[in-house]
Formats: C-alpha cells, sequence, structure tokens
C-alpha cells in the first residue's frame, strides 16, 4: 500500500527557493515531503488542476488528500515535518499571520532580485 506525501512545488530556477528547499531536504526528521520542481520537463500543472502561472507565481504545496495550499499555508506544511515547524507555526498565529503571509507574497514577488544577495554555497 502507498503511502501518498506532502507535495510542495518549487521553482527550481530561483536560487532562493533551491536554498529552502535544500535546507528542507536535510532538516525533516523524515521524508514525508516530495519537492517537485516545476522547471522539470517531467511536470504537468494540470495534475494538480493548476496552471504553469499559478505554480510560478507563488508556492503551492498539495496534501495527501488533495488539497492545495499556497505561499506560506503552503510552507508551514512543509516545514511542520522538521525539528523548526513549531517555528514556522508561530508565523500562523492569529495576530502574526497576516503580517508574514504578506512578507511572504513580498519575498515570492522579489525571490529573484533578493537571490542575487545570498552569499555563494561553498
Amino acid at each position: 500500500m502507498e503511502t501518498r506525501r506532502y507535495i510542495l512545488l518549487y521553482d527550481g530556477k530561483c536560487p532562493l527557493c533551491l536554498r529552502m528547499t535544500g535546507w528542507l531536504r536535510r532538516q525533516a526528521s523524515h521524508p514525508w515531503v516530495d519537492l517537485i520542481d516545476i522547471h522539470s520537463p517531467r511536470f504537468d500543472p494540470s495534475v494538480y488542476g493548476l496552471t504553469f502561472e499559478q505554480v510560478s507565481g507563488v508556492i503551492h504545496g498539495i496534501q495527501p488528500d488533495g488539497k492545495i495550499l499556497r505561499g506560506m499555508d503552503a510552507i508551514r506544511e512543509a516545514y511542520r515535518g522538521t525539528r523548526w515547524g513549531w517555528g514556522l507555526a508561530i508565523t500562523g498565529w492569529p495576530l502574526l499571520r497576516p503580517l508574514f503571509d504578506a512578507l511572504y507574497r513580498w519575498i515570492a514577488r522579489h525571490r529573484m532580485m533578493l537571490s542575487r544577495h545570498l552569499p555563494t554555497q561553498g
């Protein structure tokens, strides 16, 4: 019997996104998240009822039951399986959620520009 896992669709052409998913791979207490690069030739967003424009503008997560999460909701769910999940849970608290959701939207819009300022990985 196959257990469905959480799927996180990320922009593999974005250095910031690659760092986030690399960190996620290293921190996961168990590999419960499937990371899928939206630029992979095998990726078809229509499988999830989405378009490429939708998935390239904001990160998406697909829960095992098929429910689609976007933005910070998708990130919070992905990191829930890490030892740092409690830290991201704070971003969902009612008073803080609007602030972190807005911050995510700003980062998503400017991710390529922000990526230029990252130190090179060695």
